[in-house]
């Protein structure tokens, strides 16, 4: 039997993905945006929505269902292979049959045929991020090789992208780029895998066993893949691809942001199916409290200081034409606490339980909800308009998935401790405000004053912490002490 993986050192492994994530962005997205045109970055981003919604068709609700199911297998190789060939063959069906509907929308919609080329060639992802087997690292909690991959094939895709976009119209040369640096990676992923399970095609199982709670899966991935890609790719119909570029600008700086603030979500979902699968419920709990108070203790104030310094964040990393992005980046970036919660609810209390149903309810209330507000407001306020229906859905589903896990997670909130540890958080929240103020009224210099504003409400929102005696800041301060 494999030893437990340390959940502290995947932690903080997951967490280094996450820093390279936005390090890699903050070199990138700057030179992107000020090479393309504001109208090329939106072709970009309106090609990528498109494919989007085939690589979820590709992938099914697989990947989830695979990591809850396997979680509780990957101590017996024989098992685990089993399992994972069966998985991997199901998944190589539906991607066959992906890219029969992606040519059958691109013949039916003459709108998508000016960006025929991008979309083809961003189409390649759907084969092999079925072949990545990405769900197999997570199983085995390795993110000590996510970590090393993903930071090789960036600096791969850095070099390419300095080197073939140097001006307005290289987007394509952008796309390919993208495309040769995910498919890299898969391809190692498929190679690698061998060291954790033997995957080949088996066709000879009950397919209706693995497909019915797959699926139920899958609906509540598109619901959530709907209201994530439907926003682009609405203004790309709605409004133009100047507007798609501008709240492009605006998601993707919120999605970097998001990612950083989140990492020790994603590390947990596996250790917290494979206690729950083996009936540990004790230290299921513990481990859930001590997640729902670190998320809160991260995100809150993630979210105030984002919005706080979101014009310097916006003029730094891409530019005077973009400033029309901070009035979305404001609004959206609220709906990081809606999306971690959601998150936590359901990848780490629903989905674990087997009660995929119940996401599938919420995600597509949430979808509808979303689509039906784009159509309302994005003709009035364009991408604000669509950061805001993205608000609205983030806390619809959290609201719903809290509800339907409350007999899982209500007890957290039923805690005196957390209810401490929430107003501590927002005390803090407060310093970071009177902080990013006083330092706009003193540093005209953008970069200095984003720079004091970051540091010092990191400062001022720790000392607060402290102060206050919040459980997650005394926990911390008292593991760096002991290192």
């Amino acid at each position: 039997m494999k030893k437990d993986k340390s959940l502290g050192l995947n932690a903080l492994l997951n967490s280094l993905q996450s820093l390279l994530n936005l390090i890699f962005p903050l070199i990138t997205f700057p030179y992107v945006s000020r090479t393309l045109s504001v109208g090329g970055v939106g072709k970009y981003n309106f090609a990528n929505s498109i494919v989007s919604y085939f690589i979820l068709l590709a992938g099914l609700g697989i990947s989830n269902y695979a990591v809850r199911e396997g979680a509780r297998l990957r101590n017996d190789r024989k098992a685990i292979s089993k399992f994972a060939s069966r998985v991997f063959t199901i998944n190589m069906a539906s991607t066959v049959l992906s890219y029969l509907c992606l040519f059958l929308v691109i013949f039916l919609i003459p709108n998508l045929h000016d960006d025929i080329v991008a979309i083809l060639i961003f189409s390649v992802q759907i084969f092999f991020t079925t072949l990545g087997t990405d769900w197999v690292y997570t199983i085995f909690e390795e993110y000590g090789y996510i970590t090393i991959r993903n930071l090789v094939f960036k600096i791969i895709s850095v070099i390419l992208l300095f080197i073939f976009v140097r001006h307005p119209n290289d987007y394509l040369n952008y796309v390919v780029i993208t495309v040769i640096a995910s498919t890299g990676s898969y391809v190692l992923n498929f190679l690698h895998a061998r060291k954790y399970c033997d995957i080949r095609l088996d066709f000879h199982f009950r397919w209706n066993d693995y497909l019915i709670p797959i699926l139920v899966i899958f609906g509540s991935r598109v619901a959530i893949q709907i209201y994530l890609s439907s926003d682009v790719t609405m203004l790309g119909f709605l409004q133009n691809e100047y507007i798609v570029g501008i709240y492009s600008t605006a998601t993707k700086i919120y999605g970097i942001v998001g990612t950083l603030l989140t990492a020790l979500t994603a590390v947990t979902i596996p250790r917290l199916a494979m206690l729950m699968g083996q009936g540990r419920i004790d230290e299921y709990n513990q481990l859930l409290k001590q997640v729902i108070n670190t998320i809160l203790f991260v995100v809150l104030p993630g979210i105030i200081g984002l919005f706080m310094v979101s014009q310097d964040v916006i003029l730094i990393l891409a530019g005077e034409k973009y400033v029309r992005a901070t009035y979305a980046l404001k609004i959206t970036c609220f709906a990081m606490l809606g999306s971690a919660m959601s998150t936590i609810f359901d990848q780490c209390a629903l989905i674990p339980a087997k009660r995929e149903k119940k996401t599938l309810i919420s995600s597509t209330t949430s979808a509808l909800l979303n689509i039906g507000l784009n159509f309302i407001l994005i003709p009035i306020i364009a991408e604000r308009g669509a950061a805001l229906t993205t608000v609205l859905a983030e806390f619809t589903m959290m609201f719903m998935n809290f509800y339907f896990s409350r007999d899982i997670t209500g007890f957290v909130f039923k805690d005196k401790e957390t209810w401490k540890n929430i107003i501590t958080v927002l005390l803090g929240c407060g310093g970071i405000v009177v902080v990013c103020a006083l330092s706009y009224s003193i540093f005209q210099q953008m970069f200095v004053r984003l720079v004091v504003s970051v540091i010092c409400s990191v400062i001022v929102y720790g000392l607060i912490l402290l102060v206050t005696k919040n459980q997650v800041a005394l926990i911390f301060l008292s593991k760096l002490k002991q290192k």
